[in-house]
Parts: C-alpha cells; sequence; structure tokens
C-alpha cells in the first residue's frame, strides 16, 4: 500500500494516501520520542480518539456498530471516531504529533505507523496489552516490531492482505505454459515470462515493468541482504541484485513488460482485464475488480499460492491501530483497539471488503477455507490467500528503512540500466550508495 507493488496498490483502494517520506516530515523535535509512557490502571474509563483512514462512508456503519457495541460493554468508556482522507495523512499526524494531539488510538499504515514508532510516539503493546500475542497471525504481530527494541511491539495489526498470484491461464496455455503448473521462484518467474515474450509475437505482454512495485520483494525473494546484520546500512549491492537488474533490462528489449510500464503507472486492471497482459496484480481485490469490469477475462483467470523464493516468504500488507504513548486513558484505549481487532469483529469487516483477518481466530473462520468448486476465482483467492497467512512466518514486507525516498532512489539508478543508460552492477552500486545516504540523513537528530 506504501508503494506501488501491484498487492499494495490494490489495497490502497480501502485505505490510500499520499505519504510523504519520514525523512521529509520534519518530526522530532521537541517532544517526540520524550513522552512518558502510560500506566494502566486496570480500570477501563474515559474519553478517547479513535482515527481511522478513509473508511467513510463504505463503512461507517460497520465501525459505528463496533464502537457502539464496545460502549455497552464499558460504558464508562466514550470513544469519539474521526475519519480523515488518506492524502495527507502523514502530514496530518506530523501536525498532530508537534501539537501534542494524536488521538489516543490511530489507523497507522507501514509507512505511518514507520512515521510514529521510529520516533517513540507509539505505545508498546506487548507490554501495555498483556499477553495477547498468540491472539494474531504470527506475521503480522512481527510486522510491528521494530530494528534494535527486542520484542515490543508498537501497534495491533488490523486487517491484512496477503500476496497471491493471479494469471491469465488462455494466454499461459498459448504461451506452451502449464497453467497447473505456475512459477514459484522470481527466477522462475522471469523464465516464463521470457518464454511468453517469444510466443506472444508482440500480442501480449507477461507483466508490468515497474521497478518500484517489485523491490524490494524480489530482491528479497532471492535471497539478496538488504540490510546489514545492524540494520544500520544497506548492502544490496550483490551479484544477486545484479542479476536481477540483468534480467530485467534483458525481458523489457525482448517485450516481456509494455515498454511504457517502466517509467509510468499504467493502469494494469485495463491491460490486464483487456487480455494484454498474462501476470495481473497479486491481490485478491483485483480478482473482485475484474470480475466486475471484465467478466470474459474474469473467466480465464486462475489464482496460485504466490512467488515466494528461497525463503518461502510472501508479501503482506497490513493496517495497524497503535495507542498513543502518553494517552491519559490507557486501559481504554488498549481495550478498544483489542476489541477492533478480535476475531469476530475482524471477520465480519472481511465479509465487508476484501480484507484478511490479522487475528488469529478470525482467520480460522470456515468462510476463509471456502474454495468453492475451485473453479471461481474470487472464491479461491480468499481460500489461498488465508492459507498463505496461516503459514507465512515471516513476509517479505519492505523493511522500516525502505522509505518511499530510498524506494524512488533505487529505482532511478534501476530504470537507467533497464533502459540501456548505464550497466546493471553500476546502476545497483549507485543505488546502494544513495540508499545510504538517504539512511544516514534520516538518523542525524
Amino acid at each position: 500500500m506504501t508503494r506501488s507493488n501491484p498487492f499494495r496498490t490494490a489495497v490502497a483502494a480501502l485505505a490510500a494516501g499520499a505519504l510523504m517520506s519520514t525523512a521529509a516530515c520534519g518530526l522530532g523535535g521537541a517532544g517526540a520520542g520524550e513522552a512518558k509512557e502510560a500506566e494502566r490502571t486496570g480500570k477501563a474509563a474515559g474519553e478517547i480518539t479513535f482515527r481511522t483512514l478513509q473508511l467513510k462512508p463504505a463503512f461507517t456503519g460497520y465501525v459505528q456498530a463496533v464502537i457502539d457495541a464496545f460502549e455497552e460493554k464499558y460504558p464508562e468508556v466514550k470513544v469519539d471516531w474521526e475519519d480523515v482522507p488518506g492524502d495527507g495523512y502523514n502530514e496530518k499526524l506530523v501536525a498532530d504529533a508537534q501539537a501534542g494531539t494524536l488521538p489516543d488510538v490511530v489507523n497507522l499504515s507501514t509507512d505511518s505507523f514507520q512515521l510514529l514508532g521510529d520516533r517513540g510516539l507509539l505505545a508498546d503493546v506487548a507490554k501495555l496489552g498483556g499477553d495477547t500475542a498468540g491472539e494474531y497471525v504470527p506475521g503480522a504481530w512481527e510486522q510491528f516490531k521494530l530494528p534494535g527494541r527486542g520484542d515490543s511491539v508498537y501497534a495491533y495489526p488490523w486487517y491484512v492482505t496477503p500476496e497471491i498470484l493471479t494469471y491469465n491461464r488462455e494466454l499461459f496455455e498459448r504461451s506452451g505454459l502449464d497453467p497447473a503448473a505456475p512459477p514459484t521462484s522470481v527466477e522462475q518467474f522471469f523464465d516464463y515470462a521470457e518464454q511468453i515474450a517469444a510466443r506472444s509475437g508482440g500480442r501480449y505482454s507477461a507483466f508490468m515493468a515497474d521497478p518500484k512495485g517489485r523491490l524490494p520483494g524480489d530482491w528479497q525473494k532471492m535471497g539478496v541482504p538488504l540490510l546489514s546484520p545492524r540494520k544500520d546500512r544497506f548492502t544490496f549491492d550483490t551479484d544477486k541484485a545484479v542479476e536481477w537488474v540483468e534480467r530485467m533490462k534483458d525481458l523489457y528489449a525482448k517485450g516481456a513488460m509494455p515498454k511504457e510500464s517502466l517509467l509510468k503507472s499504467d493502469d494494469i486492471n485495463q491491460l490486464y482485464g483487456g487480455g494484454k497482459l498474462v501476470f495481473g496484480p497479486g491481490s485478491p481485490g483485483f480478482v473482485k475488480d475484474i470480475k466486475r469490469n471484465a467478466p470474459q477475462v474474469y473467466a480465464k483467470t486462475q489464482v496460485a499460492g504466490a512467488v515466494t523464493g528461497r525463503l518461502g516468504h510472501i508479501g503482506i500488507y497490513a493496517q495497524s491501530l497503535g495507542i498513543r504513548k502518553d494517552t491519559e486513558h490507557p486501559d481504554a484505549a488498549v481495550e478498544f483497539a483489542k476489541w477492533v481487532t478480535n476475531g469476530p469483529n475482524q471477520v465480519e469487516f472481511s465479509r465487508k471488503a476484501t480484507i484478511y483477518p490479522s487475528n488469529a481466530r478470525g482467520l480460522a473462520d470456515p468462510f476463509f477455507a471456502d474454495r468453492g468448486d475451485g473453479r471461481d476465482a474470487e472464491t479461491l483467492a480468499r481460500a489461498v490467500g488465508a492459507e498463505q497467512l496461516k503459514s507465512a512466518a515471516l513476509d517479505a514486507n519492505t523493511p522500516v528503512q525502505w522509505t518511499n525516498q530510498v524506494g524512488d532512489a533505487v529505482v532511478r539508478e534501476v530504470q537507467k540500466a533497464i533502459k540501456g543508460e548505464q550497466d546493471a552492477r553500476t546502476a545497483v552500486k549507485r543505488a546502494e550508495e544513495a540508499a545510504n545516504r538517504l539512511l544516514a540523513d534520516a538518523a542525524r537528530p
């Protein structure tokens, strides 16, 4: 959601935001990270603020019902709900943090979490909320730890979306590939793309170029070490990363990707829905869109588990609920965040939107295991995604150090190489240098 990764882009339709980089936010002045950590008293009471990100009006009824039920259970708590647009969301968080008016419970995207968590503005819910780790899917819970801070967790996982694989079965077969044997590694994905380009005669492409959408996920799946063991320096300048750039350049030249998709964001739904693309975005939400907008191509759409690579990781995108570190009502805030993210409430939310529960009990609901007759892509996508979430001990999501600025810097160098304007090794070297400069700048007080 924070970047143009296809499956994240699709999730962003639910809670999108034009997100500024953490380094550019200017947060970190007086007060940031210096607030005293709230301590629980054992009594949930008081008036708390709850901010969501772009859920009105589509989910007004659902969210209000969750709040009403909570207030009925905890009559001494009053929840003031505000919903804000995605555009400028991080800027608003910065302004609130500087003014000391952050909400008690706040909906955070990955970037928002990084923005507040890195600066010590969020409560450690592993400490404040008691023994709740086992209530959540491990991969989602782990998302909200921060480098160098041990087992502390700084937000409750809320709704999540796993990466899956979607492809046009007819074009797959026409390319001489077996639809029952989709690619399972990045290298195999590239091999398939090369065959698709060779067989299509220019009538269709394999996938979108968009390096920003593929990195750093592809590198992680190929075993490229993004960071040093201390996580204080980027270390992706490796032969494997160079190999990735060289394959992308070769595939681009052979027509495996639409030429224009390297430098600008094309409408992937339109290309896939028009039968011009073999692989669609790796999002269950995308399948639903294709069903509505391109039923003929939907009938040819096949779903499989995500390309995982040698580590067996999948990409996962997670929204979360953070607790303001110095909230005046920690018991009310924690109980409310746990209430919103409990199994029944998350299952109900998932029935209204193409999302998945981060709550383990919620994910065990039979709704997510139903594969139907195995032919309907939307039903199958839901089951495949849920199964992956259960088994994903870790994920290939973006580390907190890979900010939007870092991603942009890396992509600029990689794009030059793919276009043939510089060699792959130089591109990776310069990309790592630029990323480390940004990392050093962000670490300066």
